[in-house]
């Protein structure tokens, strides 16, 4: 089957974490001998950043750690008769301009044999509801979207004809223990600054909970102003910029603990979707401890984190699971098995797979009902 991709970057994970799943998903359709073809604009805002911080040469680690992976850049809009042609599944990023959106729905309406789905891993809808308005599909099957609260946004709105549940998830070929790895630091934090989305977050569940406890501890991100970095120095916490994606699960390895701190957007308005930060980090089997969040739809059974509701419970929870072996045991069997049984890419592509197959197939039934959010 050729599978055609459209999306902001593949190439670039800079601020842009949506790559990390497209490549999992990418390569898993590739291993079972699918066509994939993936469009990116030349300009995008991701590879741009990636570049003027780094070089053309921060391209390459992508290139090594993807060997199988590759991504035709274009300017302006492709040619959309070429990249669509011999399609039968047609997935498009909601990082992509109206535009676009709209010009693959006509090819659609206009007689396109492939299913075309819209996916959306974003909280936008509820952020910037009037962005979302924007995109035109008519022409579209169906909304792939990364939460069941999302996926009830875009059936209240009537954006689209047919809404599925489609939760990011881990690519364990990559992300997996390394147990031969020495541990140098007590805790990791991977996550960009995110426009002051989780600023008070951070503070209270990050930076003065490590002070608290004297951890050696180190924060990888982009975006981080000079006051966030002025108090993680005052915190004692190493600095140490963007980390390439490929490169996280080293970075866990070498850690006893990390945390999840979601934006806020989603604690409020979206809940039950975490970031995939929390996919990768459970499936390299480092415990973690997470700041408050919902997990309305069950994703993860009991013991796979700690959840803290502030910051002095957080501290408690770094210090018992640094100090208390069968707890960080426990917590990273039950991780290990939620991504393994539920949560890899290889579930996601079943998914993908099984929506296209219904879609294809019987395309006049109704769409999937929604669980409710709690």
């Amino acid at each position: 089957m050729r599978i055609v991709l459209f999306c902001h970057s593949l190439q670039s994970c800079w601020n842009h974490g949506n790559a990390h799943f497209l490549r999992g998903i990418a390569r898993e359709l590739l291993a079972r001998g699918h066509d994939v073809r993936v469009h990116e604009p030349v300009d995008g805002w991701s590879r741009l950043n990636l570049v003027r911080d780094h070089g053309e040469e921060a391209l390459l680690g992508w290139r090594r750690a993807y060997p199988e992976l590759s991504s035709e850049s274009y300017a302006g809009l492709p040619d959309l008769d070429a990249a669509l042609d011999g399609a039968d599944l047609v997935l498009v990023h909601e990082w992509n301009p109206p535009e676009l959106v709209a010009a693959i729905g006509q090819k659609r309406l206009a007689g396109g044999r492939f299913v075309l789905l819209f996916h959306d891993t974003h909280h936008r809808t509820v952020s910037d509801p009037e962005a979302i308005r924007r995109f035109v599909l008519d022409g579209y099957d169906g909304v792939l979207a990364f939460g069941a609260c999302l996926a009830e946004r875009y059936r209240a709105a009537g954006w689209a004809k047919q809404v599925r549940v489609w939760h990011e998830a881990a690519d364990t070929r990559l992300f997996r223990p390394l147990p031969g790895v020495e541990k140098t630091g007590d805790l990791v934090w991977i996550g960009n600054w995110g426009d002051d989305e989780r600023s008070e977050e951070l503070e209270a569940f990050l930076t003065e909970p490590v002070r608290a406890l004297g951890l050696a501890a180190t924060v990888y991100g982009v975006r981080y102003p000079e006051t966030a970095l002025d108090a993680l120095e005052e915190a004692g916490i190493a600095y140490r910029g963007w980390l390439p994606n490929h490169e996280a699960p080293l970075a866990f390895a070498r850690h006893r603990v990390t945390v999840h701190v979601p934006r806020r957007p989603y604690v409020e308005a979206l809940p039950g979707i975490p970031t995939i930060r929390v996919f990768e980090a459970l499936a390299c089997g480092i415990p973690l401890v997470s700041a408050p969040w919902r997990d309305t739809e069950g994703l993860f059974p009991e013991g796979s984190f700690l959840l803290a509701r502030d910051g002095a419970e957080m501290a408690r929870h770094l210090r018992a699971i640094l100090h208390d072996a069968d707890l960080r045991a426990g917590l990273i069997a039950t991780g290990l098995a939620a991504i393994r049984e539920r949560h890899s890419c290889a579930h996601r592509v079943d998914e993908l797979l099984a929506i296209h197959a219904g879609i294809a197939g019987i395309e006049k039934e109704p769409g999937l009902e929604l669980r409710p959010c709690a």
